[in-house]
């Protein structure tokens, strides 16, 4: 036994195991794989998105690129230190900002785009061009 008092008081029926809730949270659900997600919950009717998933970078406008990413339709971080990732989700309607944000982050290797949420081939030389054509509307 040590000294320190305990972070949590878990259940006398079910001890030494945490309280943990039964439901799924918004965030674990946000988190899920999009396959895995229709496989559960059966197929959603999202509109067509393009994100981009980026680390920490230290470049003079990667504040302005995370003010940009912070306004986009969905928004969230991952981990913590160096595997820090952002998420940024922009849909259709959003070219400009998801071009924006592209300019100040895409250069980098590290940077991913999703084509709704899956990793699909030729995602930064086939499919961004075709939505930039969307900037001229």
């Amino acid at each position: 036994m040590t000294a320190d008092a305990p972070k949590y008081r878990p259940l006398e029926r079910f001890w030494p195991y945490a309280d943990l809730p039964e439901q799924v949270t918004d965030e674990e659900l946000a988190a899920i794989e999009p396959d895995l997600y229709e496989a559960l919950f059966g197929k959603t009717d999202r509109p067509f998105s393009i994100t981009l998933v980026f680390p920490q970078l230290e470049t003079p406008g990667f504040d302005h690129a995370l003010d940009i990413a912070r306004r986009s339709n969905e928004f969230r971080d991952m981990g913590s230190g160096v595997p820090l990732r952002y998420r940024a989700r922009f849909l259709s309607s959003e070219a400009a900002q998801l071009h924006e944000l592209f300019l100040l982050v895409g250069n980098v290797d590290a940077t991913q785009v999703l084509i709704d949420d899956r990793p699909v081939p030729f995602a930064r030389n086939l499919w961004l061009p075709l939505v930039w054509f969307l900037l001229f509307r």
